[in-house]
Order: structure tokens, then sequence, then C-alpha cells
């Protein structure tokens, strides 16, 4: 079997690769990419795997585009954060899923199904009915968080999202920061507050980091085609930006 893998966190690339190898160590992995421009000029010049594992944030945008610029007839196995129940409808023909962090028991099970698909439908004969999925999984307009519940001392607060100057996770911990420096724990993996904020206004730095529009205060020219940022309030860490996320960043800044 032939995979291609579309994933912008290298860590959570390379587990999935191992995963793979352990599944089967002939699956041949034909290439790894991180954002929709890399995953629609490969796909434009190369024949379909006989496997896409997708992953529905990307560093340009949502793996969503990449469908409307091509054509694609394979399976597919998205990776999400979201909740199982909002995603069932879509199990269907050459259509599956993994909830984040993916799990070995789960990955069998969608690759085996994938395969039963390949072995009775051939491998491009239904094409995905996409738009059906988009409908169910992106987040409808209006639906991104508007606050959230912190705790302080005894008491429950609402924070509104507009005051939300970032999101940083440390020790297993992920903290909401305002605008004002406070600081409060959230019940949230980073990876599942990004489905939840508007896209416009919040950008996933790093697996540590997701910053607010207006929390960056400055951008410095790094090596090798990083930036490395600046925020207010300020982060008592080093804040670099990958080259591979660098012009998904520019692009955001300049929307």
């Amino acid at each position: 079997m032939k995979v291609l893998i579309i994933e912008d966190e290298a860590l959570a690339a390379e587990r999935l690769g191992k995963l793979l190898y352990e599944y089967n160590p002939a699956i041949q992995v034909l290439a790894v990419l991180s954002s929709v421009e890399a995953a629609v000029k490969w796909l434009q010049e190369h024949d379909l795997p006989d496997l896409l594992l997708l992953d529905i944030h990307l560093s340009d945008g949502l793996c969503f585009d990449i469908f409307k610029q091509v054509r694609v007839k394979c399976p597919v196995i998205f990776t999400t954060a979201y909740d199982q129940y909002a995603l069932e409808a879509f199990q269907v023909h050459s259509i599956d899923y993994l909830l984040k962090p993916v799990q070995f028991s789960k990955l069998v099970q969608s690759l085996d199904k994938m395969q039963e698909i390949r072995h009775t439908l051939g491998p491009t004969q239904a094409e995905i009915p996409i738009n059906e999925v988009v409908q169910m999984i992106r987040p409808k307009e209006g639906s991104y968080k508007s606050r959230f519940l912190v705790k302080m001392g005894a008491k429950i607060k609402a924070i509104k999202t507009a005051d939300i100057a970032y999101f940083f996770s440390s020790n297993k911990l992920t903290l909401l920061v305002t605008r004002e420096n406070q600081k409060f724990p959230v019940d949230y993996a980073l990876d599942d507050l990004i489905q939840l904020l508007d896209p416009s206004q919040f950008f996933h730095i790093n697996r540590k980091l997701i910053i607010s529009f207006d929390a960056a205060k400055e951008i410095h020219p790094y090596f090798k085609g990083r930036l490395k940022l600046v925020l207010h309030p300020p982060l008592d860490e080093e804040i670099v930006i990958s080259s591979e996320k660098t012009p998904a960043f520019k692009s955001w800044l300049d929307q």
C-alpha cells in the first residue's frame, strides 16, 4: 500500500509513519507534506496514492481547500480532534477518521477498513462526497467560541475570546493568558482549542502556543527562513516560527 501523509506537526507525522510501519512494514510512505499548497502540487504531479492520511488543520489553512483544487478518488482517513459522535455520519464509503492523539488500535481498524474498500470497490471507484464532509466537520459560521469559563479561587469567571492574548501549553497544562497578563488553566489541549477558535484571529504557532492577532508585538527575521516573535504580554520563552509555517503566518497577519 502506498500512503501519502499530509500533516503539519512533525511529531504527529513521525508517529503516523511509525504506526504504519508497525501495522505493515511493506507500506510505502510516498511523502510527508505540511501544507495545502504542497499537497495540491504533489497531487497534481503524481498518481493518486492508495490512501491519504490527512490532518484537518494544516500550516496554511484547512485541508478542505485541497479538494477545491484537485479531485481525490482514493480513500482518505482524516485525523481530527473533533468528537467522534459528530463525525459518525460520514463514516461511509472511502472516508474514515482518527481522533488525535492517534492510537494504534484505531489506526488498525481504519486501515483494515480501507483495505476492504480497495479490494471490493477498487482504489478509485467511489469519489469522496467531500462537500458533505465539509459541512459536517467545518465549524459553522459564528460557531467559534466567544468565551471560556475559568476558575478564580472559589469563583467561576467567563473570559471573552476577544480578551485572550494567547494559549500556552507547559508540563501537560494549558494556560489561557489574557491581554492583561492574567493566567488561567483550561481543560483543553491545543489541538482541540485551535478548532474552536476563529482562524482569522488565532494562529497555531507550534505544539506549545496559539496566539491572537494582537498578541504579536514584534516580529524579527531569524536564521534559515524562520521568524522570531515577541509577544505582549511577554512570554518567558523564545518563540521561533519554523520556516515551514512562516509563509502561512505572514499570510495570516496580512489578511
